[in-house]
């Protein structure tokens, strides 16, 4: 349990990384240390303030076919940017575009890399 919270740390972590080297409105301030740190303030306020806002968005997302959810995550980036002095995200519309990107980065990497839930640690005889 505890490795699979951490390799889904390490890859939003790489996400964000990678978000801010194509979004150009979109910077970290410091090192590696820093992504993990702003990963892991995004995941609490996503796991919190994320599936509040997610409820009381899910008409207009069931009308948008999902779309509005992106709006919700782009919001849940500025919060986490307001939460955050590394992290700077210049604008409503850059946090949309940087919410879309880390959700398809993050995905594409789940994917990728195995998950810790399936790996078989018994010993046959």
């Amino acid at each position: 349990m505890i490795m699979n919270l951490l390799l889904r740390l390490v890859v939003l972590a790489a996400a964000i990384a990678l978000t801010t080297a194509i979004v150009p409105d979109m910077d970290v301030d410091g090192g590696v240390l820093t992504y993990f740190w702003i990963a892991l303030l995004f995941a609490i306020v996503n796991v919190t303030l994320g599936l509040v806002l997610h409820l009381l968005a899910l008409p207009l997302t069931i009308l948008t076919l999902g779309l509005f959810a992106l709006v919700v995550n782009g919001v849940l980036l500025l919060v986490t940017d307001w939460l955050s002095r590394d992290l700077q995200v210049d604008g409503f519309f850059t946090a949309i575009l940087a919410a879309l990107i880390i959700a398809v980065i993050t995905a594409v990497l789940h994917v990728l890399l195995p998950d810790p839930r399936l790996r078989d640690d018994h010993v046959s005889a």
